[in-house]
């Protein structure tokens, strides 16, 4: 069956939505300015921001007025209890399996987070399996978790296709590959000149949904 691996974060799921929710929250609870819900997100950059260096700047920022736990509590919990997946995103996936493909979902970060942002939306129901960085040792756009990936699930890497919203993990990890890929654009412009996608496409219902048509 063909092979199709998907991201997680901001392409499977919200994950950028689903974190300011719960920094919004965090701010409210301990009575902090809302003005710096800026400066949260801008620290965590959309989660590419190692989560102990958000947590380093976040205590000495709110040293003395929240405490350190509150602060872990968000950075491990916040995203993964608020996280939310589509019905337009839960159709697509089950009209791949329907159409025979092996649906594998390939993420970065830590174990725990992932699985739990996993299994909160019901993609363990709907996927055949999944590879997270800190459990593999191998990061995206790295070969290794792409090959991970596939033997994860049994299928053969070649012919595979990758769907993903970042230009240098996903698309940059394909394009390595030799394999073609489905950008998540979520309304940026692509500006990278030293590769390109198979397609763009505004979000991941539509890149399953291409990726199937293409396919036949």
């Amino acid at each position: 069956m063909p092979l199709l691996m998907l991201d997680l974060d901001n392409s499977l799921v919200d994950r950028d939505t689903a974190f300011r929710d719960a920094v919004t929250a965090f701010l409210a609870e301990h009575r902090l300015p809302g003005s710096d819900l800026t400066w949260v997100m801008t620290v965590d950059a959309s989660g590419y921001t190692a989560r102990h260096d958000v947590a380093a700047a976040m205590t000495d920022r709110y040293r003395d007025m929240v405490p350190t736990t509150a602060i872990h509590a968000l950075l491990d919990h916040g995203a993964a209890d608020r996280v939310v997946l589509t019905t337009s995103s839960r159709k697509a996936l089950d009209k791949a399996k329907a159409d025979g493909w092996t649906c594998v979902i390939v993420t970065n970060g830590r174990t725990a987070q992932q699985e739990a942002k996993i299994c909160h939306t019901g993609l363990d129901q709907l996927v055949q399996g999944w590879v997270i960085s800190e459990t593999v040792g191998r990061k995206k756009p790295e070969p290794g978790i792409f090959y991970a990936a596939a033997d994860a699930v049994g299928a053969p890497l070649t012919g595979a296709w990758i769907i993903g919203d970042s230009a240098h993990t996903d698309i940059g990890g394909a394009n390595a590959l030799g394999l073609r890929s489905v950008w998540v654009s979520n309304g940026q412009p692509w500006t990278h000149d030293a590769y390109q996608p198979t397609h763009v496409a505004e979000d991941v219902a539509t890149a399953i949904a291409y990726v199937i048509s293409a396919a036949r």
